[in-house]
């Protein structure tokens, strides 16, 4: 009975031009939600110019996802996903936005309702952040569905409060529910100051100019990140716990070599 109404709560979240009836497959084998040709499977939408790409943001490199960063949007797999594990090997390129701040994109997880229903830009969606120094990070986007309503996009985590007052996923912590505040991963330096190719003390992801392979872990209603094989964070009572998959442009340039599904190990 819960599977049948949770089946008919992400029918209701679905994008204008998919089907309730197209409901979120598990995948029975490895694939590539990118084939290392073009972008077949895939769509792409930026706040500019909506799913128009004049300037060529997402592209194919060398056999690689190219992400030229000119632009904020997403690419986006066609079909919704459920119980799965998505693995992405990415790097960054030369292009910045111009600041201070860390380089910056995202991996969205569970997204539904319409294209940039997340002002303007984004899906509601829960985002795995790709940031230097923030890999791993959780973050709650909500959205609007075709009615103009708010999609409730939310996690449970058990935590602790680091000396920032800033909450971390720690395993048998105190139980926390977030609705739009950020999860901190476990060793997120308190003392990061997020400017430009810095580190924290106790970051995992790769130097720059090297490949970092992010997965994350979604069953029923669980979600758990690993960064280079390093569990980092874990979310539970995940809503919704099925949609499409996204990558991100954020005004930074990013290669991805690998963007696959797996299923489940029984």
């Amino acid at each position: 009975m819960l599977r049948y109404f949770f089946s008919l709560a992400v029918a209701s979240l679905l994008p204008l031009g998919t089907h309730a009836t197209d409901e979120p497959i598990s995948p029975k084998e490895v694939t590539p939600l990118f084939n290392g040709k073009n972008l077949t499977g895939l769509t792409t939408w930026l706040k500019d110019s909506k799913r128009e790409d004049p300037k060529k943001v997402f592209r194919v490199t060398d056999g690689q996802l190219h992400i030229t960063g000119d632009g904020f949007g997403y690419i986006a797999t066609e079909k919704a996903y459920k119980d799965y594990r998505v693995v992405v090997e990415y790097k960054w390129g030369k292009k910045i936005d111009g600041g201070k701040y860390v380089r910056n994109s995202g991996l969205l997880l569970h997204a539904t309702g319409p294209d940039g229903g997340a002002g303007g830009t984004w899906m509601a969606s829960i985002e795995c952040q790709l940031a230097q120094g923030c890999n791993g990070d959780l973050i709650v986007i909500r959205g609007k569905d075709q009615k103009g309503e708010t999609i409730p996009v939310q996690i449970t985590s058990d935590i602790v409060l680091g000396p920032d007052k800033r909450p971390r996923w720690k395993e048998g912590g105190t139980k926390q529910v977030f609705t739009s505040r950020q999860l901190w991963w476990n060793k997120h330096d308190p003392d990061f100051k997020e400017l430009l190719d810095t580190r924290g003390k106790d970051d995992v992801e790769s130097k720059l100019g090297e490949w970092t392979k992010v997965e994350c872990v979604c069953e029923g209603t669980t979600l758990s990140v690993s960064i280079n094989g390093t569990k980092v964070n874990h979310a539970y009572d995940v809503f919704p716990a099925a949609g499409k998959i996204l990558l991100q442009s954020e005004g930074f340039e990013l290669y991805v070599r690998k963007f696959e599904i797996h299923p489940l190990k029984k």
